[in-house]
């Protein structure tokens, strides 16, 4: 199959992926692996008093791409005390049956907080996602990326012109 490009030799709109706010709507995982849809995400759980969640699920996805055993024991018992503990600073809420016991922590492994992880990510995907994607937040830097991107096409257009008008 060909790909078809514009006049500037860019893959024509058909061709290209989704990006920023539209790539967010279509799933909290694509909301999570852009960094500003991070950004806004927290600034938005912020306000509904949750960030715990996100900054919980982040911490979760670092420690499983560690490789070291003393990195790996130090990051869990950060997210043991930080998350879980009952002495924890930003404590999330999970089913007390699925709460670890400290003493698994000398032992970590890169999947010990899968079970408490999905259920932050599905308590974020069911409950605070849907909510942000209505929220001031959302709409606002949708409103932005919206004139940006009107911005940028109206340049293109002066330039096709001119290259038009200037043969």
């Amino acid at each position: 199959m060909e790909k078809i490009n514009d006049s500037d030799g860019n893959p024509s709109s058909s061709q290209q992926t989704l990006k920023g706010t539209s790539r967010w709507t279509t799933s909290l995982e694509n909301l999570l692996e852009d960094p500003e849809g991070v950004k806004r995400f927290r600034e938005f759980l912020k306000k509904e008093f949750s960030e715990e969640n996100v900054l919980f699920w982040l911490a979760c996805e670092e420690f499983k791409k560690m490789q070291d055993k003393k990195q790996m024991q130090e990051k869990a018992k950060e997210i043991y005390m930080t998350f879980l503990s009952s002495k924890a600073s930003c404590q999330v809420n999970v089913e007390g049956q699925s709460r670890l016991n400290e003493t698994i922590l000398g032992e970590p492994h890169p999947l010990m907080f899968q079970k408490l992880q999905d259920q932050i990510f599905n308590l974020m995907k069911y409950d605070s996602y849907s909510r942000f994607l209505k929220s001031d937040i959302f709409l606002k830097h949708k409103r932005a990326e919206k004139q940006e991107e009107n911005s940028s096409e109206a340049q293109t257009v002066a330039k096709r012109a001119s290259r038009i008008y200037n043969t």
